[in-house]
């Protein structure tokens, strides 16, 4: 089965991990976590794909690849060794369902997509990068830090509160709602820095300051061209973090220059029917193959 009926090839490139923290949270916070009849803790996996499906039905992409961070060392951890330091552990029950929703994917046969030492956002950021060329991209995510890979061909959908509720960034949109262009973005987390990835910016500088700052000068670069234009207490602040200030800038920006191996061919979405209800057979979600459109296996 191939979706994107509409003639025009696009790729829906999935954050994975922000899909599945944001389905396990959901549900978790009822008090239930979904299991197999062996134990297997499967409700992240659960609320994933009813996630995933929603999107794919919705935006209907010819093409689909789905990103996965690898570990906490990556190279923004060997520039700023606090970077993320702030984070908890995954929950127990979460953590053996990251090796499943692979295989599910791979079931589905979407590449499971990722590389040592770089997160997923870097992945997402380099297939966009090479995919816009041929086609249109799609990113699902809930990460606002995306927001800088927005361009012409490229649109970021962020997942709201409850299921089916997107907002979906282009170029028009983001400046529409922010004032921004794309990679304002960075240079907007560069001032203001990140508590989320637990890196500072400039002290003292919080989001409203950063925001005004970079509508009026463009960018980092503009601010630091007019530093006299600034009141003192402004200037003063960032003369006094400009060592930081570059290095947030750099944990900020999503790279777009990863070496992965990816082809547009082996992220075409053409679902084996047996193949994937047999997979969700086995991990006890016929209600998934049945919103899927999926027969039962025989």
């Amino acid at each position: 089965m191939t979706l994107g009926q509409n003639n025009k090839e696009s790729i829906l490139l999935v954050d994975g991990m922000a899909l599945m923290f944001r389905a396990y949270y959901a549900s978790a916070a009822t008090g239930y976590i979904r299991r197999t009849k062996a134990g297997l803790p499967t409700n992240a996996i659960y609320g994933f794909m009813r996630y995933f499906w929603d999107a794919v039905q919705k935006f209907a992409p010819s093409h689909i690849a789905c990103c996965w961070d690898l570990g906490s060392k990556t190279f923004r951890t060997e520039q700023f060794t606090a970077y993320k330091g702030n984070r908890s552990e995954a929950p127990d029950d979460l953590i053996p369902q990251f090796s499943v929703i692979r295989d599910v994917m791979e079931s589905l046969g979407i590449p499971n997509i990722s590389c040592p030492g770089y997160e997923a956002d870097d992945c997402i950021g380099t297939l966009a990068a090479k995919f816009r060329e041929d086609m249109d991209v799609l990113i699902l995510t809930g990460d606002h830090d995306m927001l800088q890979l927005v361009s012409e061909r490229t649109s970021v959908i962020i997942m709201k509160k409850g299921h089916g509720n997107y907002m979906v960034y282009t170029p028009e949109s983001l400046m529409q709602e922010k004032q921004l262009t794309p990679g304002q973005i960075i240079d907007l987390k560069g001032l203001m820095g990140d508590t989320s990835d637990n890196y500072p910016g400039v002290r003292g500088i919080g989001e409203k300051t950063a925001l005004k700052l970079v509508q009026e000068y463009g960018s980092v670069q503009g601010i630091l061209e007019n530093l006299d234009s600034l009141s003192k207490s402004v200037r003063t602040k960032i003369e006094s973090d400009l060592e930081m200030l570059h290095l947030s800038r750099q944990l900020a920006e999503i790279r777009c220059d990863v070496e992965l191996l990816c082809n547009s061919d082996s992220c075409r979405l053409e679902l084996n029917h047996v193949v994937v209800a047999s997979k969700f057979e086995e991990l006890e979600m016929a209600s998934i193959s049945t919103l899927m459109g999926l027969a039962a296996t025989p």
